[in-house]
């Protein structure tokens, strides 16, 4: 079939990677930073130019780096909101990620509509700060002349599909990224445009959803560029997960994602419905404190970094002499207790050594997402295998308890560009379909992620005890904090 690109743009920097379409093969690999201001803050911007992003792309692609290929697929940053005017002219700056600013019109929204469950009814999930329909209500609040002119509304990975592709009159987007707007419904497969109506006060053109394997379009130059999707899509779609399959994202905070048939509607509010880039299904369930829980243990306890921290963890054992920590330092979303604080139980003489501290940040840690995951389960979501990402997850003390308290086998992938890899192989599956030797059904077969992985074994069921006791001690807690 030829060679094909996967492009990434994420909040930072643009990185391409050029595969053999029928391997998966990485033959050469481009990156660059956005062009970016840092905010007054020092982290990253909440509004920023759009065209920041094509800049880091041409400068990614240069050399060469795109000689030869025949399609291209774009992954990038979800929840980015780009308003455009009738004239294809950006309305005001790009509004990326989550910002406090947006808080109080995500309450609004909520309320306007009747509450948690009635927004999971009716798109999958709950309006949060980051949100693309949460955006609109700020904007049409704080900004009413810019939201007065809004005519269109793209995402990141839709924009940039768009100047591939020159511009064109149609404006195209995937199910995943749909999926994350607040205005998309993963079951039906429609846009709600009365919540767009609701949030913004007027209708505007919404992207055609393409399927998984359909094209967006062709360039002048005859690149094909297949539909695109957000980086969570992306990646999952680059690791190669499947049915049975879920992903423990640990990050400052943490999520457990994994693979469904159909969409899944949660009351509570704590299942966020995704779609992903093959058809299925991604119900996404968050932990507020994860990493945090640990460097937190770390600055506490005095030690170097998270590499000493787990080396003092092993000097333990699995139960912390007794110790347990509810790790809900900044409060909690799962279970859903935003003001609540974290709790450390079974202080004994013999406990009291720093070892079983740190143990305890570990499992409690481990053990919050473990309940993520059970909310999964106890929707009839089947989880045989978890696959471990972030940098946390190669501490051996992450490693030791992981697979005993989550009950499955847990693989640890190398680290790697799965979101670019993942949108190459959207392409390839685009490329394939119209030169008719793929089906539109069956993604191109690439190789999974090379990875380390680790079984329960023999220490099955004393992670299981470990797990009774902290959910016993979160139970007497918050009694019934899991209730829905």
């Amino acid at each position: 079939m030829g060679i094909v690109a996967g492009l990434d743009s994420s909040p930072d920097f643009t990185r391409i990677v050029v595969c053999d379409s029928d391997t998966g093969a990485v033959l050469r690999q481009g990156y660059a930073p956005h062009p970016l201001e840092s905010a007054e803050s020092g982290g990253r911007p909440a509004d920023v130019d759009p065209q920041a992003w094509l800049l880091s792309l041409g400068e990614a692609a240069g050399g060469g780096l795109l000689e030869g290929v025949q399609a291209i697929g774009v992954s990038s940053q979800q929840n980015g909101l780009i308003a455009l005017d009738a004239q294809g002219n950006t309305v005001r700056p790009a509004m990326v990620g989550g910002d406090k600013r947006t808080q109080v019109a995500a309450a609004d929204l909520v309320d306007a509509l009747g509450g948690r469950g009635a927004w999971a009814e009716a798109v999958g999930c709950v309006p949060g700060a980051a949100q693309p329909v949460t955006k609109l209500r700020w904007m049409s609040r704080t900004e009413p002349d810019a939201a007065m002119r809004t005519a269109v509304l793209l995402q990141a990975h839709d924009w940039l599909v768009w100047q591939l592709l020159g511009r064109p009159v149609r404006r195209t987007t995937d199910r995943g990224g749909a999926s994350g707007t607040g205005y998309w419904n993963a079951a039906t497969g429609q846009y709600r445009t009365d919540l767009v109506e609701m949030a913004l006060g007027h209708q505007v053109m919404l992207p055609e959803v393409l399927g998984p394997s359909d094209a967006a379009g062709t360039t002048p130059e005859g690149l094909l560029i297949s539909a695109g999707t957000g980086e969570t899509m992306a990646a999952a779609f680059g690791l190669g997960i499947g049915l049975g399959d879920a992903v423990v994202s640990l990050g400052a905070s943490g999520s457990v994602m994994a693979v469904h048939t159909q969409a899944l509607v949660d009351s509570s509010g704590m299942i966020t419905s995704l779609a992903d880039a093959t058809g299925m299904h991604l119900p996404v369930v968050t932990t507020l404190n994860a990493v945090r829980t640990l460097r937190g243990a770390t600055e506490l306890l005095g030690v170097a970094d998270l590499e000493a921290l787990s080396d003092l963890a092993m000097k333990s054992t699995p139960g912390s002499h007794g110790l347990v920590m509810l790790p809900y330092l900044e409060g909690e979303r799962t279970p859903n207790l935003p003001h609540t604080a974290g709790t450390l139980a079974g202080l004994r003489r013999e406990s009291m050594k720093p070892e079983h501290f740190a143990r305890a940040a570990f499992e409690g840690m481990l053990c919050g997402l473990a309940d993520a995951l059970d909310v999964l389960r106890g929707r009839g979501v089947d989880v045989r295998r978890i696959f471990l990402l972030g940098a946390a997850a190669e501490l051996p003390a992450v490693q030791a308890a992981a697979p005993a308290l989550f009950g499955v086998q847990v693989v640890v992938p190398q680290p790697a560009d799965y979101a670019a890899v993942g949108a190459a192989r959207q392409a390839a599956w685009a490329l394939g379909v119209s030169q008719g030797t793929l089906d539109p059904r069956t993604p191109p077969m690439w190789p999974g992620a090379a990875a380390q992985v680790l079984e329960p074994g023999d220490e099955l069921a004393v992670g299981q005890a470990v797990r009774q006791q902290y959910v016993a001690v979160r139970e007497q807690t918050h009694p019934g904090a899991f209730r829905t």
